[in-house]
């Protein structure tokens, strides 16, 4: 599907198009007033950090991923840093309590499954290839004594309390730890302007507070013009957060913690009211695309084509477009009365992984047949407890 593709700089001979795409793809939160002026002025550099303190990438991630994928493909060079270093504090932001601190090398084995990750949504080789650095590089090789005298004395604590992240957690406590978070945030964009021309950090709506100290350190240590964007904070039509599965646990990119049949599960359950939202925020589908499938939720709603085309194009870039299919299949046939007899062996062994089964041994050939114990299968797979509570419920259409 063409959707899937992220060729770099196809989108757009316009290198000024990125925030007239993420405006009409509701990805705008706020900027800095210079930045369309950037964007005109020829190829920008951009950086987005991602916390390795787990061992996949989530849901909730995918926004600032694409924010990276429309720059790339109006011809504008993508960094993904991987936060080795700070990710073994933790960002303060949007937080009501301390984080439990990581060892080195979990954190290292986290940032490489994240950037087997990113993988699939980047070019990494061409004229504005995207790269992924690991601020573990730096930070881990700095002393206290150089971060304070050439960072530190850069920021009042003054300025630093006046931040939302702070002051959210001052009633409570912020340990120092925690405190200096946004110094080190800061430190990673004056070190990626510095090493790879940065002029551009993006991120969510909460991260505009440390964001803007990279931007007044950038101006005091280099004297130059830095800008910043964010992308708002994604919440459902019924007001719940975005991101979590129907039981409330995170869905991830890890096919190995979030099956791709649960993930493309997760978008099809996507409401009607969302459903519009999310093919701008989550895929690449055109304009034109989009708003056909806009029409079909108010025309047709139950046939659920936003749904699917959202669930494939989104379960086709993070998996694969096989696992798509599959996943669909085994969808079709749970919960659409598709013709089992059709389904491919892909698709079978999807379904056992996902839901239980019995196994049942046809007679050997020229032995007398018998018939399916239909009470003893139910009871089996543990659907009812006893063969008489079987009964009662296919008596009752179960």
């Amino acid at each position: 599907m063409s959707a899937i593709t992220t060729p770099a700089g196809s989108a757009s001979a316009d290198i000024a198009a990125p925030l007239a795409e993420l405006a009409w793809r509701e990805l705008l939160s706020q900027h800095t007033e210079g930045l369309p002026a950037a964007f005109a002025a020829g190829q920008v550099t951009a950086y987005v950090g991602f916390d390795p303190t787990a061992s996949s990438l989530h849901v909730g991630n995918l926004i600032p991923i694409m924010g990276l994928v429309h720059l790339q493909r109006a011809g504008h060079r993508p960094i993904a840093l991987v936060g080795g270093g700070t990710g073994m504090i933790g960002d303060p932001s949007g937080r009501s309590s301390e984080r439990n601190l990581q060892d080195l090398e979990t954190i290292g084995a986290n940032a490489e499954a994240i950037r087997l990750q990113l993988a699939k949504f980047l070019e990494f080789e061409g004229p504005n290839a995207a790269k992924l650095v690991n601020n573990a590089d730096w930070l881990c090789t700095i002393s206290l004594i150089e971060f304070l005298r050439d960072t530190g004395k850069h920021f009042s604590v003054n300025y630093m309390m006046a931040k939302d992240s702070v002051k959210s957690r001052l009633e409570n406590g912020i340990s120092y730890t925690e405190f200096t978070y946004m110094l080190l945030q800061a430190f990673d964009y004056l070190e990626l302007h510095r090493r790879e021309g940065v002029t551009l950090q993006m991120g969510g709506s909460d991260q505009w507070g440390n964001i803007t100290a990279g931007l007044e350190l950038i101006r005091k240590a280099q004297g130059s013009e830095a800008h910043a964007l964010t992308f708002p904070l994604i919440t459902n039509a019924d007001g719940t957060k975005f991101g979590k599965s129907t039981g409330g646990g995170s869905v991830w990119l890890d096919p190995q913690r979030t099956s791709p049949y649960r993930f493309f599960q997760f978008w099809m359950g996507a409401d009607d009211r969302d459903v519009s939202r999310y093919l701008r925020f989550y895929t690449l589908l055109s304009r034109e695309e989009i708003e056909a499938l806009d029409e079909s939720v108010r025309t047709d709603a139950g046939k659920r084509a936003a749904q699917r085309a959202l669930a494939f194009d989104v379960t086709a870039r993070v998996h694969s477009v096989e696992s798509a299919r599959v996943a669909q299949e085994v969808s079709a046939l749970l919960f659409e009365k598709a013709d089992p007899q059709g389904l491919s062996d892909a698709a079978l062994s999807a379904l056992r992984s996902e839901i239980p089964f019995a196994e049942y041994a046809p007679p050997a050939e020229g032995a007398p047949a018998e018939g399916i114990d239909v009470l003893e299968c139910v009871t089996r797979l543990g659907i009812a407890a006893s063969r008489g509570a079987a009964k009662r419920l296919l008596e009752q259409g179960g």
